[in-house]
């Protein structure tokens, strides 16, 4: 039971990674960015390509990989997520699925489609209660930890996170005040596509790289997001530790239906929500 609590931590910690990318785009631009998942696939592809080309240093890979990430981030906000505001949400979703998709195949393209697998960096245990605990799963529940108080500092005590959670609320009252919203945005989006790629980094090596694997974390972290609250970051930050322990729990018992759990359990959610609206 440890271990499956364990596991559920490490990977509430990398669904917390990818999806508060995807809470602040929403909460802010009102875009629903399936692009998300082309980044965070890129950037792992783009880490196991550095690896061996710096002696196999992790840390190096991990932050070459995530540089990339800039440049990549930019060019999907500028010239795709930046003609959507305003738009119908139905725009934004074929647009930025479109990309996930050109993303996926330029993968299989370049890199092929054979999964990649890559080495735990550390491959040390840690004895407790008879188990051996993996200091590589501490240290990304560890990981995840900062970047929540991180991020509350940012968002909380610096000028881009006050204009950024002042859009949150009202978008068009920031606009009034005479401030180029689309500047700020456009530093959280590319923030939040560094961070998607800090996820796929810190998850390599305990699954394999495929093609497809921006695809599979997207429904979780959307499914963590609609849980946590669109734009919520204490929200986001409970919903994707809880969804982690719901996938790791319900995987020791019946692991065909663990993934399943996630849908069922946001679906209560909203049928919560709905009675709660209503009696308001």
């Amino acid at each position: 039971m440890i271990e499956s609590m364990v596991y559920g931590l490490t990977i509430g910690a990398i669904l917390y990674f990818f999806a508060i990318g995807l809470s602040i785009t929403f909460g802010t631009m009102q875009i629903i960015n399936f692009a998300h998942g082309m980044v965070y696939a890129l950037g792992v592809y783009f880490f196991i390509t550095f690896l061996p080309r710096v002696g196999g240093s992790f840390i190096v890979a991990a932050g070459l990989s995530v540089i990339t990430a800039i440049p990549v981030g930019y060019v999907i906000e500028r010239f795709v997520i930046r003609r959507l505001y305003g738009e119908s949400l139905d725009y934004a979703i074929i647009a930025t699925y479109a990309l996930l998709l050109i993303g996926t195949d330029a993968i299989k393209w370049i890199w092929g489609t054979v999964p990649e697998q890559v080495v735990d960096p550390l491959g040390v245990s840690l004895p407790f209660f008879g188990l051996g605990l993996p200091v590589y799963r501490i240290i990304i529940f560890v990981s995840a930890l900062v970047l929540f108080f991180g991020l509350n500092l940012f968002f909380t005590r610096t000028i881009i996170g006050k204009i950024v959670i002042a859009a949150l609320e009202d978008p068009e009252g920031v606009r009034c005040l005479g401030l180029d919203v689309n500047k700020y945005f456009s530093i959280v989006f590319v923030i939040g596509s560094c961070l998607a790629v800090v996820g796929g980094v810190l998850y390599a090596p305990i699954t394999a790289a495929d093609p497809y694997m921006g695809h599979d974390i997207l429904l979780m972290a959307f499914a963590v997001v609609i849980v946590g609250g669109m734009g919520s970051l204490n929200g986001t930050f409970v919903a994707a530790f809880g969804l982690g322990m719901v996938i790791a729990i319900t995987g020791r018992y019946w692991s065909q239906a663990a993934d399943t759990m996630v849908f069922v359990v946001m679906a209560i959610v909203l049928i919560l929500r709905e009675i709660v609206f209503k009696r308001a």
